[in-house]
């Protein structure tokens, strides 16, 4: 199936400003912002026929086109990253039947999970969206939990039946559970990693649906195709020891970047 890629990225946020151009130190000393991480990262992803960044902000375009990427600008009233995918898919989608919105704050992301993603819809008969999860260990939940007890905003959680349909997704820790576990024992919480694939026949519909009460809530763009009635796949992805963590607020940065050098990632 054709395949595009889109990289959101916006300049405004209310908990880190300016984020997609923040620098991130990797192993070697290079300093490179967050949006050029995460464009390098999806361009090894296999199996994808055209990567674009859409922004609505002049800064980012311009430090985009400078390392090499294409560039489309989007409009400013786009509130999440799923809408700014709607419009190019409107724009320029009409020879692919998949998007993938790679979102411009995880430069971690291992490019095999977008690649389960895609084969995952390749499947699937009916218009549907995928987005990956990952199992938590003991030392993964830890850092969930001390991250909500900080008052920060963290990674999301994920629940789903045994066709793995998500039931919901909260940023908040979900299913509840008060068990202790040891850094490497398997919980009972995924975490949900802000990829997804959507065939591309859904996605154009998705800026015709108003935000409903649980995305308002949450803050999570996935929730409205939930809400509209149309199914949200969770796929079981493997870290395959690497370290995964999403750029949400100034704290992370220095996490980000230790794990940079940990995976030797220049």
């Amino acid at each position: 199936m054709s395949v595009l890629l889109v990289i959101p990225a916006r300049y405004e946020s209310t908990r880190f400003p300016g984020k997609p151009l923040v620098k991130l130190v990797g192993a070697r000393g290079v300093a490179m912002t967050l949006i050029e991480r995460s464009w390098r990262t999806a361009c090894q992803v296999s199996g994808i026929d055209r990567v674009v960044v859409a922004t609505d902000d002049s800064r980012i375009e311009i430090v985009a086109q400078e390392f090499g990427a294409e560039v489309l600008m989007t409009s400013s009233e786009c509130v999440n990253g799923t809408e700014r995918c709607a419009e190019v898919c409107r724009r320029i989608g009409k020879d692919y039947e998949i998007v993938v919105n790679f979102q411009g704050d995880a430069p971690l992301t291992p490019p095999w999970f977008v690649e389960q993603l895609v084969a995952h819809l390749d499947d699937i008969r009916e218009p549907a969206v995928a987005t990956p999860v990952l199992r938590c260990n003991g030392a993964i939940l830890t850092d969930f939990r001390d991250t909500r007890r900080a008052g920060r905003i963290g990674g999301t959680t994920a629940v789903f039946d045994n066709e793995k349909k998500a039931m919901y997704f909260s940023k908040e820790i979900i299913p509840c559970t008060s068990g202790i576990y040891l850094d490497e024992m398997e919980t009972p919480v995924y975490h949900h990693v802000g990829v997804y694939a959507y065939h591309a026949s859904l996605l154009k519909r998705y800026g015709d649906w108003s935000q409903g009460v649980l995305e308002s809530i949450e803050g999570l763009e996935q929730l409205r195709f939930m809400e509209n009635g149309h199914n949200v796949f969770c796929v079981e992805v493997d870290a395959r020891d690497r370290s995964f963590w999403e750029l949400n607020n100034p704290e992370d940065v220095a996490r980000i970047e230790a794990m940079l050098v940990r995976m030797g990632v220049e």
